[in-house]
């Protein structure tokens, strides 16, 4: 039995979708178990065990003519089952097109139509919650069951050893940054509940290089324990090997939550214009959500994070207090 999972969105989807690769190695630990991805998230599925190959898809540089390229391989592969994590046009072009004796995916993808098998995408709300786990579970549950598994990440003995140095004093890790405005606790208040951090801790800042100027600003702010930016010296692996040792993981509504999720690592998540109950949360045994006490009624106000707060006042940030923060590490 030979699969292929398609995910080729932003890393905490890739990460999600490796619920799947888990579930299905046990089911079929002899299977041959490929991944697709975009060109830049191929490295956090380095070092996984029950993978067989990780396929790269550059989207950016020649995007149609690799896409037929990438379709001319997984034909090439007869795969016995590809299963589609997207509901984008262009994954449902390489599911629908590839040659396997069963296609999977959801029905919102335009390509569904093709596919042997379209499973219904039910969008989570707060009356009926879905993690996403869960909804990528129905792609495969009825050729495995029910049991829902949750991601997993394999940092190598060298991603490890590459961090081991950091880890000489109780520490705890902020990953300040997210692609989104909405989604992003501001700079300013980071520095002001990094401010509550005792002295004894140290705080490590994660995240991409173009993330180092925020987080250079939260490190001059004037904080009394040791700040240290890490921001583009760490690997997605080695980021996540850092975090699971950690007291406490500080992050937004973005993917270093599910870096957290997928080495079980405790984690507090901060939402600001987002709700956990759109099926994103963190999934660690120990996991807790930060977010405004009262209610707003412009929050959520959308799905997706937004370039910028519709009402101009940001209130679903503003409104958290440094000390739902400070209360997560001392429990």
């Amino acid at each position: 039995m030979n699969f292929l999972i398609i995910q080729t969105a932003f890393i905490g989807d890739v990460v999600l979708a490796t619920g799947i690769v888990e579930k299905l190695h046990r089911h079929f630990p002899d299977a041959k178990i490929d991944f697709l991805v975009r060109k830049g998230n191929e490295g956090l599925l380095h070092n996984h065990p029950y993978l067989n190959e990780v396929l790269i898809w550059d989207k950016k540089n020649g995007k149609l003519t690799n896409l037929w390229k990438m379709l001319g391989i997984i034909r090439k592969r007869r795969y016995d089952k590809v299963i589609n994590v997207q509901r984008f046009a262009a994954t449902g072009i390489l599911t629908a097109f590839s040659g396997a004796r069963e296609t999977i995916g959801f029905d919102k993808n335009p390509f569904s139509w093709a596919f042997s098998k379209k499973i219904k995408h039910v969008i989570s709300d707060v009356q009926h919650p879905i993690h996403e786990v869960d909804r990528n579970n129905e792609l495969i549950s009825a050729f495995t069951n029910d049991e829902v598994m949750k991601p997993h990440l394999y940092p190598s003995a060298q991603d490890t050893a590459a961090v081991q140095g950091y880890k000489k004093h109780p520490y705890i890790t902020i990953s300040p940054a997210s692609v989104w405005f909405t989604k992003q606790f501001p700079k300013d208040k980071w520095i002001a509940f990094a401010k509550e951090i005792p002295a004894n801790y140290t705080i490590y800042l994660l995240g991409a290089p173009n993330d180092v100027p925020l987080a250079e600003e939260i490190r001059a702010g004037g904080i009394t324990a040791t700040v240290v930016n890490l921001c583009g010296k760490l690997s997605f692996l080695q980021s996540a090997a850092l975090m699971k040792e950690a007291v406490m993981n500080y992050v937004n509504d973005s993917a270093p939550m599910h870096f957290a999720s997928s080495v079980n690592a405790p984690v507090t998540a901060v939402y600001c214009s987002t709700l956990p109950s759109f099926g994103f949360g963190p999934l660690s045994d120990k996991r807790f959500i930060v977010e405004i006490q009262e209610p707003l009624a412009c929050r959520p106000c959308g799905l997706h994070g937004r370039p910028a707060c519709p009402l101009g006042h940001f209130k679903c940030a503003y409104g958290i207090s440094s000390g739902q923060l400070v209360e997560r590490l001392r429990s």
